[in-house]
């Protein structure tokens, strides 16, 4: 039993307010971001911000339903599994996702990241606006947007990392930032 007191340890010393391990499913997203809700409503958290940390997180959830793969392993026993964490500094948010995908998505998925960490706001809302025009909607229903938005919402870069867990998947992190601070003009 002394691994709970160690995940509570982590938890407090990583400015933790919300952890998710598991299946996601649109039932279990709803339940999560409400969770976060009255999180954010508990301390008071300002209507803007807390619409921004709101907007990332959902872009953040609907990667994981939509994107991560089944996989079969060791550690994941056939089936889906994904974390999902909220954390809070004094002056930020960080929202933080992990899946499993197949070894043939990352490379794609990592340029694709670098290319939206390589644009600044008008070049993320001039791709954003591009996207929409073109109408392009992938096999999973998505239209390649919700990285753009993370981007756009937050104002900051998008953290990314690929640990291979064996010769055929890897797990994708990712965070994002949003200063508490932020003003509403990444819209």
């Amino acid at each position: 039993m002394k691994y709970i007191y160690e995940i509570h340890k982590t938890m407090i010393s990583r400015n933790l307010i919300l952890v998710y391990e598991g299946e996601f499913t649109q039932e279990i997203t709803k339940s999560v971001l409400a969770m976060a809700e009255r999180n954010m409503d508990a301390i008071g958290e300002d209507p803007t911000i807390k619409r921004k940390v709101f907007n990332v997180m959902v872009e953040c959830l609907q990667n994981i339903v939509k994107h991560s793969d089944e996989v079969e392993d060791d550690i994941y026993k056939d089936k889906n599994s994904a974390c999902f964490m909220v954390g809070k500094h004094e002056d930020t948010y960080f929202i933080t996702s992990g899946n499993p995908v197949t070894k043939e998505k990352v490379a794609e998925l990592q340029e694709k990241l670098e290319m939206i960490n390589s644009l600044d706001k008008d070049g993320l809302k001039s791709l954003y606006k591009k996207i929409i025009k073109e109408g392009f909607i992938s096999p999973k229903g998505g239209a390649g947007l919700g990285f753009i938005d993370m981007a756009r919402k937050s104002g900051q870069k998008l953290q990314f990392d690929f640990e291979p867990i064996n010769d055929h998947i890897s797990f994708f992190s990712l965070k994002t930032t949003v200063p508490r601070n932020l003003k509403d003009d990444n819209e």
